[in-house]
C-alpha cells in the first residue's frame, strides 16, 4: 500500500490457512483512511493535525505465496526482512483452531520478538491465541472469536478472556494491545485503530466507503439479541423477530405478538419457548436494552427519547434495565462508547 513516507508501518503477521477476511477487511479500512487523508492534504484541509496515515505489510514467516483457509492465496513478504523495520501496529489475523492445532513456533518467536518495537499489538479472531503463545496477554483482558474464547481461557490460564465484547483495547506498563471478535469484528478493531490515530472524521469517512452499517463500540456485544434469538428459533420466528426490533416502540405483549404470528396467545407463548429457549418477554427486554445501547452510542438524543423509543416508557425504567444488564447507568454508557 502506497503512502506517505511519515504513514504509520502496520504489519499483519500471517500463519498458513489465514481467514482472509480478518486480514483484507482490516487492510481495506486503512487503506480507506488513507486516501481519506490522502484527499485532505490535497484540499489542504487536513482531517487532523497530524498529516500521516498508513501503509500496510503482509507477512509470512517463509514468504512467498500462502493458503488461506478460503482458498484464495495470498502473497506475502518474509517476516525476518522485517526484523529491523519500524513498526508502529503489529497485527495478528485468525487461523481455524481446534483443541488440537498447533500454532507456528517460528510465528509465534516472531511476534515476541518483534512486538516490543511496535507501538501497539492487534490481534483479529483467534490471533489471540498467537499473542497468548507469545507471553503478550499475560494478565490482560482480551477476546476473540466467541467460539474459541473457552478455548483461549483453557489453553492459557493466564489470559483474562472475555467472550462478549467486539474489541478490547488494555493498556498497562505503557504497552497497547488490543484484541478483537472474529472475522468483519477486524473491521471495527481497525475503525477504531483509525479513529484513535487519524481523528473521528476518519474513521467515519472510511466506515461510510466500506459501506458498514454501523460503527460499533468495542463493549457492544459479539451476538445481537435478534441475532441470538433467530438462531436458537431455527428460522421458525424470523419474521416476527424482524418486525418485534422495528417495533420496540410500541405495546410488545404476548397477545400482540401472537397476533402477528397468527397464533392464539397460549400456543404462541409455547411454541416460542420450545423454538427459542426463553419467553417472549424476555426476548423484547433484551432488544430493548440491546436498542438503546445502540441509541446511546450512535446519536445525541436525549434518555428521554431513548426510552420512548425502545419501548421502556419512562427514563427510570431505562435506567433500571440498561443497570441490570451493563451494570452501568446510561450516560455512563454514553461516556465510554459515544460516536457520535
Amino acid at each position: 500500500m502506497p503512502a506517505s513516507s511519515c504513514a504509520r508501518h502496520v504489519v499483519f503477521a500471517v500463519a498458513p490457512d489465514l481467514v482472509l477476511l480478518d486480514a483484507c477487511g482490516p487492510v481495506e479500512a486503512f487503506w480507506r483512511a488513507e486516501l481519506a487523508m490522502r484527499a485532505r492534504r490535497a484540499q489542504a484541509t487536513p482531517i487532523s493535525a497530524d498529516p500521516c496515515a498508513y501503509r500496510v505489510t503482509l507477512a509470512s514467516v517463509a514468504g512467498g505465496v500462502l493458503p488461506t483457509f478460503a482458498g484464495m492465496p495470498v502473497v506475502t513478504e518474509r517476516l525476518d526482512a522485517l526484523d529491523t523495520a519500524t513498526i508502529d501496529t503489529l497485527i495478528v489475523p485468525g487461523v481455524p483452531i481446534d483443541e488440537s492445532t498447533p500454532l507456528q513456533p517460528e510465528l509465534v518467536a516472531w511476534i515476541a520478538a518483534a512486538a516490543p518495537r511496535a507501538r501497539r499489538v492487534a490481534s483479529v479472531c483467534t490471533g489471540a491465541f498467537y499473542l497468548a503463545a507469545a507471553g503478550l496477554l499475560d494478565g490482560r483482558r482480551a477476546t476473540t472469536h466467541w467460539r474459541n474464547a473457552a478455548q483461549l481461557a483453557r489453553r492459557f490460564p493466564r489470559v483474562n478472556v472475555d467472550p462478549e465484547p467486539i474489541f478490547v483495547r488494555d493498556e498497562r506498563d505503557g504497552r497497547v494491545v488490543w484484541t478483537s471478535a472474529g472475522v468483519t469484528a477486524g473491521i471495527d478493531l481497525a475503525l477504531a485503530l483509525i479513529e484513535e490515530d487519524c481523528g473521528h472524521a476518519a474513521a467515519m469517512h472510511a466506515a461510510r466507503r466500506l459501506v458498514v452499517f454501523m460503527k460499533r463500540p468495542g463493549g457492544q456485544a459479539q451476538f445481537s439479541e435478534a441475532l441470538e434469538a433467530q438462531s436458537a428459533a431455527g428460522g421458525a420466528f424470523d419474521t416476527l423477530h424482524g418486525w418485534m426490533a422495528a417495533n420496540l416502540h410500541t405495546e410488545l405483549s404476548v397477545e400482540r405478538l401472537a397476533e402477528e404470528a397468527r397464533m392464539s396467545p397460549r400456543t404462541f407463548a409455547r411454541r416460542y419457548v420450545e423454538a427459542v429457549g426463553r419467553t417472549p418477554a424476555r426476548t423484547v427486554a433484551a432488544m430493548r436494552v440491546e436498542a438503546a445501547a445502540h441509541a446511546l452510542a450512535q446519536s445525541r438524543q436525549s434518555v428521554k427519547r431513548i426510552a420512548a423509543d425502545c419501548g421502556f416508557g419512562t427514563e427510570q425504567n431505562l435506567r433500571r434495565a440498561f443497570e441490570r444488564r451493563y451494570g452501568v447507568r446510561p450516560l455512563d454508557y454514553r461516556a465510554r462508547f459515544s460516536a457520535a
